[in-house]
C-alpha cells in the first residue's frame, strides 16, 4: 500500500509539474498579449500623425489581441475546473497555433452560416412564389368546379347534402375510375396559416373533381327528347294520378343507352313493372336505373365508364310504347333527375 501511494504521489507531482508548465506558458502569453494591448492603446492615444487606415489596422489588431486573451482565459478556466484536463503546451508557440486554428475554424463557420442564410432566403422566396401560384391555381379550379356543379345545388339540398359533406365523402371514396382515397393534409399549426389554407383548398379541389367524375351527370341518350317528367302525372293505364319516379326519353327500339358516370352494374335483368332493366351503382349513395329495355349489353358485376353502352331502348314491362324510363336514386330513393340530366 505504501508503494502504491508512493507511485500515486509521484504521478501527482508530475501532473502538477506539467500544470505549472502550462500555467507558466499561459502567464507568459498573457503578459505578451497585455503588453501588445498597452502598446496599441499608447499609439492610438498619443500618435497624432496616424492615418485613418493606420488607426483601423491598430483597432483590428487590438480586437484580435483581445480575442486571444479571451481564448487564453478559457484555457486557464478549463485547467482549474475540468478534472480531466490534460497538460498540452510546452511552449508559447503551441498556444498561438491553437488559437489561430480555432480562429480560422470560427471564420469558416461564420462564412458557412452566411451562405446558409442566403440559401434559406432564396428558399423562402421560392416557397412564397410556389404557394402563391398553387393557391391561385387551386382557387381558380375550385371556382371553376363550383360553377360547373352549381346547377345541381338545389337538387342536392333537397337530399340533405351540403358541399362539405359531399366533398368529405368523395375524398374518402375510391374505385378504379375515380382514383384512390385522398387524405386531407394537416399542416403544423406553428407554421403560417397560408399553408393550411392552401391544404384546405387542395382538399376541396380534389373532392369537387372526384364529385364531378362520380355523380351521374348528363343524359343517357344522344338525342334528348323528354316525353314525361318526374312527379305526379296521369297513369297511362288507369288514368289515375300517380307518382312518376323518373324521366321518360323518346327513342326507338334499339336506341343505344349509355352510362353517364363510372360505376358497377348491380342489377341486369327483369324487374316487375320496369321490364328489362339495368341498374348501376356510382358510389356515394347514387345509382341510375334504365328500364323498358329491349336488350341488355352488360352483366351484373361489370364496371362501366361514361359512354359505355348498357342496353338498347325498347318497350318491355309496363310500357305503352318504345322509350327509356330513366331514374337517379340516392340511397335507394328516386329523386327528380332533371338538373342532373341538363349539365
Amino acid at each position: 500500500m505504501l508503494q502504491m501511494r508512493t507511485v500515486q504521489l509521484e504521478n501527482m507531482k508530475q501532473k502538477y509539474a506539467h500544470h505549472m508548465i502550462d500555467l507558466g506558458k499561459y502567464l507568459e502569453k498573457y503578459n505578451e498579449l497585455t503588453k501588445n494591448v498597452n502598446v496599441i492603446d499608447d499609439k492610438l492615444l498619443k500618435d497624432t500623425k496616424l492615418t485613418t487606415e493606420e488607426k483601423e489596422a491598430l483597432i483590428n489588431e487590438r480586437l484580435k489581441t483581445w480575442g486571444e486573451l479571451d481564448f487564453l482565459k478559457t484555457r486557464v478556466t478549463e485547467m482549474f475546473t475540468d478534472e480531466d484536463y490534460a497538460p498540452e503546451y510546452t511552449k508559447v508557440s503551441d498556444l498561438a497555433v491553437e488559437y489561430e486554428l480555432t480562429l480560422a475554424e470560427n471564420i469558416e463557420i461564420k462564412k458557412r452560416d452566411i451562405e446558409l442564410l442566403e440559401t434559406v432566403a432564396k428558399v423562402i422566396d421560392a416557397d412564397n412564389k410556389i404557394v402563391d401560384a398553387v393557391s391561385k391555381l387551386a382557387g381558380d379550379k375550385v371556382a371553376e368546379l363550383r360553377d360547373e356543379l352549381h346547377h345541381i345545388n338545389g337538387t342536392l339540398a333537397t337530399l340533405g347534402l351540403s358541399e362539405a359533406t359531399l366533398v368529405k365523402n368523395a375524398n374518402r371514396f375510391s374505385n378504379q375510375f375515380v382514383g384512390a382515397v385522398f387524405n386531407p393534409l394537416e399542416i403544423d399549426k406553428e407554421l403560417d396559416e397560408k399553408y393550411q389554407k392552401l391544404a384546405d383548398n387542395i382538399t376541396l379541389w380534389n373532392g369537387l373533381s372526384k364529385l364531378k367524375k362520380t355523380l351521374p351527370l348528363g343524359a343517357p341518350i344522344k338525342d334528348v327528347r323528354v316525353t314525361s317528367k318526374y312527379g305526379r302525372r296521369k297513369d297511362p293505364f288507369t288514368g289515375e294520378q300517380k307518382q312518376h319516379k323518373g324521366i321518360d326519353f323518346a327513342g326507338k327500339i334499339g336506341t343505344e343507352l349509355m352510362a353517364v358516370a363510372p360505376g358497377r352494374v348491380i342489377s341486369a335483368g327483369e324487374r316487375v313493372g320496369y321490364g328489362t332493366t339495368v341498374e348501376i351503382d356510382h358510389g356515394l349513395g347514387f345509382t341510375t336505373l334504365y328500364a323498358h329495355l329491349s336488350k341488355i349489353a352488360v352483366s351484373r358485376g361489370d364496371w362501366v365508364r361514361p359512354g359505355t353502352i348498357v342496353g338498347l331502348g325498347g318497350s318491355s314491362g309496363r310500357s305503352t310504347g318504345p322509350h327509356l324510363h330513366y331514374e337517379i336514386r340516392y340511397k335507394g330513393n328516386p329523386f327528380d333527375p332533371e338538373k342532373f340530366v341538363k349539365e
